[in-house]
């Protein structure tokens, strides 16, 4: 189908509604696809038979929810956005702030998340890239043990752990999911790579963590995601960590 005959003259009433979801279904139904620019304001106009100032009304509201990009210059226009997780995760993550989500319930809530990944991970995953969830576990290691533990590369490693663990799952929603959360807030794991009395004894859970699934066992595997948001619950609330007795490590 070509542009000039993608859309429909709008009623009068709320119009630039009308517009901006016509647009939006053409996008979504990729009879517009990323990258590609919309018609010109002069003939979204003629198509739409309505004013200026209702086409930018729409374009701001697509806009607005992230499916279009406002470009300037000699290659000007509004042209279809590629949606991709950094828009998801930068969203979420205002949102929660905004919303001042405690840190249980956010924590609460990625234990579930990690619950079901997990089961999936043991019943889906082969067993090479169980071996490779291990081998990575065994990197955090690594970098927890050096003389001076650099923070940044053991957040980032944490985050390919957690990314590679939803990936096995096979189901490409886990994997967006645990993207858009690790970029966006990552439930607060930043804060027990923080504190050296956490470090070690999260990247142990880890390790424990991969075995686990490595071996197909899914109560231990279980057992030690319990065990990682008991050590974060108490990171964020002061407290110090328990033995390995107490907190049952698995």
């Amino acid at each position: 189908m070509s542009q000039e005959n993608l859309f429909t003259p709008v009623q009068i009433g709320r119009r630039g509604e009308d517009i901006a979801l016509q647009i939006e279904a053409a996008i979504l139904e990729e009879r517009i696809l990323p990258g590609a620019r919309l018609p010109s304001e002069r003939e979204l106009q003629i198509q739409f038979q309505t004013g200026r100032g209702v086409i930018r009304e729409a374009i701001r509201a697509l806009k607005q929810k992230g499916l279009v990009d406002i470009r300037k210059g000699a290659m000007g226009g509004t042209y279809v956005k590629q949606m991709d997780v950094a828009n998801v995760s930068e969203s979420l993550a205002l949102f929660l702030k905004q919303q001042h989500i405690e840190p249980d319930h956010i924590a609460e809530f990625r234990e579930s998340i990690d619950r079901v990944i997990t089961i999936l991970a043991i019943a889906r995953a082969g067993a090479a890239a169980k071996e490779e969830l291990v081998a990575e576990t065994e990197k955090l290691m690594e970098m927890v043990n050096q003389e001076e533990p650099d923070q940044e590369s053991i957040a980032g490693q944490d985050r390919i752990l957690n990314i590679r663990l939803a990936q096995m799952s096979n189901n490409p929603v886990f994997a967006w999911v645990m993207e858009a959360l690790q970029q966006g807030f990552s439930s607060h794991d930043y804060a027990l790579y923080d504190e050296t009395a956490y470090r070690l004894k999260t990247a142990e859970n880890w390790q424990k963590t991969a075995q686990h699934i490595a071996r197909n066992d899914p109560m231990q595997a279980l057992s030690s995601i319990a065990a990682h948001y008991a050590l974060l619950r108490s990171c964020v609330a002061g407290q110090k960590p328990q033995s390995e007795e107490n907190n049952r490590l698995a």
